[in-house]
């Protein structure tokens, strides 16, 4: 099997591809993400997992690089991210216990011999149980929301409140497993 190189520092997603037994390294993308919508959630994801694949596979000779991005889909083209403080995480929380809202990931694979690359996406929609500013405080001070979109985890803590989902788990968590090895199963790659 060739390297796997997964282009990005995220804890959770180095935790779901380190759950398939496959070998991988990890390189940093430095490529800028695009944050505005301009046509469809799941065109923006595409686009920003494909910008890191790149931005890594450019500087290699071989190897199958790993993009991938996420955003939560608040509804009323309400794109959100990583908060960037408590208060914005806390908001945000508040926000998803009225309606549900929508996980997008999007992942590219790249193979840096051939040039070969496939992008896909993912989509899982997050009903959550609503609650108490107290208790998304004591949340917040045991969880840090501020690395992941939407502020919230549900591998965590996270858990305890999110009612239900309709689709991929792991895509919740920010790398869409069952997607991803589609994807590397049209490079011929089996990590199964």
């Amino acid at each position: 099997m060739p390297d796997l190189i997964l282009a990005s520092a995220s804890v959770q997603r180095k935790k779901l591809l380190k759950l398939t037994g496959a070998r991988f390294k990890v390189i940093k993308s430095r490529a800028r993400e695009t944050q505005k919508i301009k046509t469809t959630c799941s065109a923006l994801v595409k686009h920003n997992a494909l910008l890191k694949a790149r931005d890594v596979a450019k500087g290699l000779k071989k190897g199958v690089v790993i993009g991938a991005d996420t955003v939560v889909y608040g509804g009323r083209k309400q794109l959100i991210g990583k908060p960037k403080t408590l208060k914005e995480a806390r908001s945000i929380l508040e926000s998803f216990f009225f309606r549900p809202h929508w996980v997008y990931t999007g992942v590219a694979v790249i193979d840096a011999a051939t040039g070969r690359t496939f992008v896909d996406y993912e989509k899982t929609r997050v009903y959550m149980h609503k609650l108490s500013k107290e208790e998304i405080e004591r949340y917040h001070r045991k969880t840090t929301p501020l690395d992941k979109a939407g502020g919230f985890d549900i591998e965590g803590r996270g858990g305890l409140f999110i009612n239900r989902i309709e689709g991929c788990y792991s895509n919740v968590i920010g790398l869409p497993m069952a997607k991803l090895r589609l994807l590397l199963k049209k490079l011929n790659i089996s990590i199964l």
